[in-house]
């Protein structure tokens, strides 16, 4: 965990993460068994909600540490993100102090959290951003996709009552990441790429309607 962070108000947070959106959504979680146990894991999640993040943080079997835009860590709000482990990332931008700092945890055996596309949108992947290609050329750690479909409104449509919210765990994936830019922008194209491909996929399995649509 970060300098300070709390381990108890981290995992009562996960805890709390975890059944928050259920009275709301019906939630499907697939390869939860896939998330190493232990060792360094680099996390990359599809991003089109504030939701994301929340269920991805309750789901998991271990604790993890999340790159936030800077943004958020204000008041009271930027308080609580420190004190359960989150840290905070200026966008578009290289951040070295936030990517030094995880780095850390990466090294310690810890598992950090990145949403590639670097900011909400379709979800889609279409994008990325070369954090998480750094991380791992400068941890070692394994790659770890998740796709989440389902939090994103269509646009123009009502509130929807309970609708399906599926988060698929991928296979992950050692990475080597060679040196030079070339090497790191060779590698955040397969980072992207696998994470597309997963979400397409949880598309493909969705309800053909709910897709037509955009609810995915």
């Amino acid at each position: 965990m970060p300098p300070g962070a709390v381990p108890w108000l981290h995992d009562l947070c996960r805890c709390i993460a975890r059944w928050l959106y259920r009275p709301a959504c019906r939630v499907r979680i697939r390869g939860l068994e896939r998330v190493p146990r232990t060792g360094p894991v680099v996390l990359v999640a599809n991003h089109s909600s504030l939701i994301e993040p929340q269920l991805i943080f309750g789901m998991l079997p271990r604790r993890s540490v999340f790159l936030v835009k800077q943004e958020l860590f204000v008041g009271a709000v930027g308080w609580f993100l420190h004190r359960i482990g989150q840290v905070p990332v200026r966008r578009g931008v290289p951040d070295r102090s936030a990517l030094l700092t995880v780095t850390r945890l990466l090294r310690d055996g810890g598992l950090v959290g990145v949403f590639p596309e670097g900011t909400r949108g379709s979800g889609d992947v279409v994008e990325a951003q070369q954090g998480a290609a750094w991380l791992v050329r400068a941890s070692g750690a394994v790659v770890l996709p998740v796709a989440v479909r389902g939090t994103l409104r269509p646009p123009g449509s009502r509130w929807r009552l309970r609708p399906v919210v599926d988060v698929f765990v991928g296979e992950p994936f050692g990475l080597d990441v060679a040196a030079g830019r070339a090497g790191l922008a060779q590698a955040t194209e397969r980072i992207r790429a696998t994470l597309a491909a997963l979400v397409h996929a949880v598309d493909s399995a969705r309800d053909p309607h709910a897709a037509r649509h955009g609810d995915r």
